[in-house]
């Protein structure tokens, strides 16, 4: 059955196409499996909660008729502006326009959260652009510049809200930088999600070519409830496509864990339990709230165009495994650096079991794609990420994170990092083990090598399942790299930075590309014959040292520019000295290229095919580098999908000629 929604409808309908629903939210409690819902262009001011699941093979599926011309906003409009003081202006709000959820007496905070927790959920809107946060309604008559903005300039604008408690009223106090709010479109958000069903299980919903944004979200840690501005909440098979989704104070997309009250924000309320245990028992009880392949899981999440989220684009603990995230541009995240935590990126994945990410473009975010624990089966493969790295003029947030394109953490692999294109000063932390890069450009240099994951013992799970397997801290290595270029782009002047969990701490941040990082590690045959394989009767003291020692290292066949340095036992690679090497990202009209020489350079250097057997199994799981069919991998697609024939280089490119493709487009709905 199709379903009608036209907000500018007359007056309210039935749901046919003469008398359609008005709201989005009408056609959400009726629709059943098989049923399209066709939404009009307009603005939908709702929240929109379906109701039942569709199955399999008929979804149950949401539409806008015109591509992003149906809006649904968590934001209403806000009139009737008085001028209070230089170029402060003020209006009133009646708290039950809020309903049991005030934005503005909500704090973005929770576990992990490091920054001073002075902001609130809410924000206030000035034609679409968002106003920054002041502590005071001095703060807003001064409007100064926020040292720590990556867009400084717009951050003299500002607002404040406080309570009067006697007329049960928000109060708000803006500076708008001159403008007239009442001649302006101004907006504050009101609703905590816009689209995102408030019971658990609604599967199979497909979300198509809408234009969601400002919601007023909430700090989503991987031990608590987890929201988004759009979000599955803990089912499976949603299908969330062609859509712009911005402007949400957390998270845009929210694929995250379940609702349990007796694990939520644990840490923050009781003290007396670590957040990494509360994480843990997450894992765990998980079983116990249905987390298994059958149920939970195996989203697309496809063609969207998600920006300007200050704490990530796509975020969530276990509700994301075996999902695949694919040809999406994620791009200024966290840029107002107004909110600081160990869960900010462009993606946050917890738990990213064989989940595919690929054909991303992600820039200009904290961090590009962030996979912490239980990264097992991942693949990271065809990406651009670029300039995912703090401005120079941005001051470090006090407990914000550090900056790079991919960091992979705390989990045991297998997780494959492959044919993408790393630009950023930064190309990948490694505080964990496990990890094969094959066919990368890495401009950026590794860092966190054997260290970041202190006592941690973290699990790894059945091949290709959810189900637990084991726990075990980590002894780093197990790692591959095979086929890529380094090129020293940036300083190799190490950085000095604040520690992200505790900013009174400083540490130095290793800044000089290539794989020498892990010299220290041993090759498999030195690492195999510390357990004496010869001996029938081993000797488990005798063991005992080399079972918590460092695990051996495979790195062969990389080219290393400008500085860059091999690791000291790579057999066959390529150390260029002639100091002629360029690469940049060039963007014309929309379309991104690489300017670069690279592989004029390597094009006679001739490395091996690699695959799911050269890469053999992660050291715990004792699971192959693979698809998660379980079918093997041959590296023979390059990062634009052409064939490598007899003749592989090393890097993204199969040839010289295709690395002045075109990278990426312009979205259809961009």
């Amino acid at each position: 059955m199709t379903i009608y929604v036209d907000v500018n409808a007359k007056h309210d309908g039935n749901g046919t196409e003469k008398l359609p629903y008005r709201r989005i939210n009408e056609a959400a409690k009726v629709a059943l499996p098989g049923d399209e819902i066709l939404v009009a262009p307009g603005t939908y001011r709702e929240y929109v909660d379906p109701v039942n699941a569709g199955i399999e093979d008929a979804p149950i599926v949401y539409k806008s008729t015109k591509p992003l011309g149906a809006i649904i906003t968590g934001a209403e409009k806000l009139t009737g502006w008085e001028k209070y003081k230089k170029n402060v202006w003020t209006a009133r709000v009646k708290n039950s326009v809020f309903g049991g959820y005030n934005p503005y007496t909500t704090l973005v905070y929770g576990d992990w959260y490091f920054a001073t927790p002075n902001k609130h959920t809410g924000c206030v809107w000035l034609n679409d652009e968002a106003l920054y946060e002041a502590l005071s309604i001095d703060e807003c008559i001064e409007a100064k510049v926020y040292e720590c903005s990556w867009v400084p300039e717009k951050s003299t604008r500002k607002w404040y809200a406080e309570q009067d408690k006697k007329n049960d009223e928000t109060v708000f106090y803006c500076n708008f930088g001159g403008a007239n709010p009442n001649k302006e479109n101004v907006e504050i958000t009101v609703r905590r999600e816009c689209f995102m069903p408030s019971k658990e299980g609604v599967s199979y919903i497909t979300v198509s070519g809408f234009n969601i944004n400002k919601a007023a979200t909430t700090w989503a840690p991987p031990a608590a409830y987890q929201d988004g501005m759009i979000s599955p909440h803990w089912s499976k098979g949603w299908i969330i496509e062609d859509n712009e989704i911005w402007g949400s104070k957390c998270a845009g997309i929210c694929v995250g864990r379940y609702y349990d009250p007796e694990n939520s924000n644990f840490y923050t309320t009781e003290h007396v339990k670590s957040p990494t245990q509360m994480e843990r028992d997450s894992v765990c009880r998980g079983q116990y709230y249905g987390w298994v392949k059958e149920k939970i899981g195996g989203h697309i999440i496809r063609r969207n165009n998600i920006h300007h989220c200050e704490q990530g684009g796509i975020i969530g603990r276990m509700g994301g495994v075996f999902s695949i995230i694919e040809d999406n541009h994620i791009h200024h995240i966290n840029n107002m650096m107004e909110l600081g935590g160990a869960e900010i990126a462009g993606i946050k994945m917890h738990a990213a079991i064989d989940v595919i990410m690929r054909r991303n473009h992600i820039h200009h975010c904290t961090m590009g794609i962030w996979c912490d624990w239980e990264a097992q089966g991942t693949r990271i493969t065809q990406n651009l990420l670029h300039d995912n790295q703090r401005p120079e003029f941005a001051e470090q947030l006090k407990g914000g994170m550090t900056c790079q394109d991919i960091f992979v953490e705390v989990s045991h692999g297998p997780t494959l990092i492959d044919n993408n294109i790393l630009l950023s000063d930064v190309s990948l932390r490694i505080a964990t083990q496990g990890v094969a890069m094959v066919h990368n450009l890495c401009a950026g240099s590794f860092t966190y090598v054997g260290d970041g994951t202190s006592w941690r013992y973290t699990p790894y799970h059945m091949p290709h399942r959810t189900e637990v397997m084991g726990f075990m801290t980590f002894l780093h290595g197990d790692d591959r790299i095979y086929n890529n270029i380094f090129i020293q782009k940036w300083s190799s002047k190490d950085l000095e930075l604040l520690n992200d969990s505790d900013p009174t701490e400083k540490y130095v941040e290793n800044r000089k590309v290539g794989t020498y990082c892990f010299d220290e590690y041993p090759t498999y045959d030195k690492w195999i014959k510390m357990f004496d394989m010869d001996t029938v009767y081993p000797d488990m003291r005798k063991h005992e040292d080399a079972h918590f020692a460092h695990l051996p290292v495979w790195i062969d066949g990389n080219a290393y520019f400008l500085g860059a340095k091999p690791w000291k036992n790579e057999k066959n690679k390529l150390v260029d000295k002639s100091k002629k090497a360029r690469v940049d990202v060039v963007e014309k009209n929309g379309e991104y290229f690489l300017d670069t020489n690279l592989f004029e350079l390597v094009k006679d250097f001739k490395v091996d095919m690699i695959s799911t057997d050269t890469l053999g199994k992660a050291f715990e799981p004792q699971q192959k580098f693979e698809n998660p069919d379980g079918t093997p991998i041959t590296f023979d697609c390059d990062v634009l999908g052409n064939h490598r024939g007899t003749d592989v280089i090393p890097g993204p490119f199969a040839t010289v000629e295709l690395a002045k493709s075109k990278l990426y487009g312009k979205l259809a709905i961009e």
